[in-house]
Formats: structure tokens, C-alpha cells, sequence
């Protein structure tokens, strides 16, 4: 099942102010549940769980930030 390009974008906007803020949230909570860990510890899990959110949303992200594939060159000109 392959989105397209415009629902791509959308999930996309609704993962970043939506999703990212609860799992920044639920990010620190964990980090807090280690009782203050030293701080390479926890920039590690802070890197590590910062890398972790992207990974099931990669194809949603892929080439949002470029031109719709499957628009018109036509219309492309026109927007700009």
C-alpha cells in the first residue's frame, strides 16, 4: 500500500505536531524513570531515542520536502 504524494504530506504534518511532541514527552518520562543518570549516559539514550521515532515513519518522510513527482511541470512553474 503506497501513499501518495499529498497523503505523505499530511501524515507527515500530523506525525511532527502531533506525534513528536508525545513521544518528546514520553522521552523524558523514561529518562526520568533512570533516576538521573550521569550525562553521557543520558545524552546516549537521548540520541538513541531520538534516532528510534524516525525509524517506522521513514517512508512518510521520504521526498515530502520535494516537488509533487506527479504534478505537471506546467503547474510546478506557476507556483513559483
Amino acid at each position: 500500500m503506497a501513499l501518495s504524494y499529498k497523503a505523505r504530506r499530511r501524515w507527515s504534518l500530523v506525525i511532527l505536531l502531533v506525534g513528536l511532541p508525545i513521544y518528546v514527552v514520553a522521552s523524558i518520562t523514561v529518562v526520568n524513570w533512570l533516576d538521573r543518570p550521569p550525562l553521557l549516559v543520558e545524552l546516549i539514550v537521548y540520541v538513541v531515542l531520538g534516532f528510534l521515532w524516525i525509524t517506522p515513519f521513514k517512508f512518510v518522510f521520504r521526498g515530502v520536502g520535494q516537488a509533487d513527482p506527479e504534478a505537471d511541470p506546467d503547474e510546478i512553474e506557476d507556483r513559483d
